[in-house]
């Protein structure tokens, strides 16, 4: 038979946990709801590859919802919903990159398949995805390419590496002929600290960066 005190200790630790949101309720990323892709429309593909540039000078804003929807779709969307297959190719269909947003309200990671956004922290950690270019510290958004090794089977380091970089390449390419349509600027970019910034980004030991890519308006 349990003591008058141990039943209030009993009584006050139910009300506590109670109160408290559950575990998995806390481990829940908040997440970002994007609107539908607008998958039509848009300069004709020759047009888009006559104006597609390199710029490094960006204005001071944000991208809206719309677009950036968009342009997260023409860059690594699902155009097959049957199979999941993509906008852009992938090496023996690994569907290997994972898309990262660095921006002012933190990192974000693309969920193609949801169409979403799932925050994965809330630094500021543009100026970390450059070795030294002081544009990106400012660029609205900063789109990383994380490669994942698991999704490989088990390749060989030229194996990893080469993967990495073709699919990483490739949706860059989507991204440079989306902002050449929508009057956006962009600029792909080697200037990665590649193990510093997967550290920073709590990265696993299979997760390999090799490119980053900076969007936003161009600066008139």
């Amino acid at each position: 038979m349990i003591t008058r005190r141990e039943a209030n200790i009993a009584l006050l630790s139910t009300a506590i946990a109670a109160s408290m949101p559950s575990m998995s309720a806390r481990a829940e990323a908040p997440a970002m709801e994007l609107p539908p892709p607008q998958t039509s429309g848009g300069k004709p593909l020759m047009d888009a590859l006559k104006a597609r540039h390199s710029t490094r000078d960006y204005a001071d804003r944000s991208l809206p919802p719309q677009v950036l929807s968009s342009l997260l779709w023409a860059a690594w969307g699902i155009n097959r919903p049957e199979n999941g297959f993509r906008t852009a190719p992938s090496s023996h269909s690994t569907m290997d990159i994972d898309i990262y947003l660095a921006m002012a309200n933190g990192v974000w990671i693309y969920d193609p398949k949801a169409h979403k956004l799932t925050q994965h922290m809330t630094d500021d950690v543009r100026g970390d995805t450059t070795t030294g270019q002081d544009f990106v510290k400012t660029a609205p958004l900063n789109l990383i390419y994380v490669s994942d090794a698991t999704r490989m089977g088990k390749p060989s380091a030229a194996e990893r590496l080469a993967t990495g970089i073709a699919d990483s390449a490739v949706i860059g390419q989507n991204v440079y002929l989306f902002c050449a349509s929508e009057g956006l600027a962009t600029v792909l970019r080697a200037s990665v600290p590649g193990e510093k910034l997967a550290k920073r980004l709590g990265l696993k030991e299979t997760q390999a960066i090799y490119f980053a890519q900076s969007v936003g308006y161009p600066k008139s």
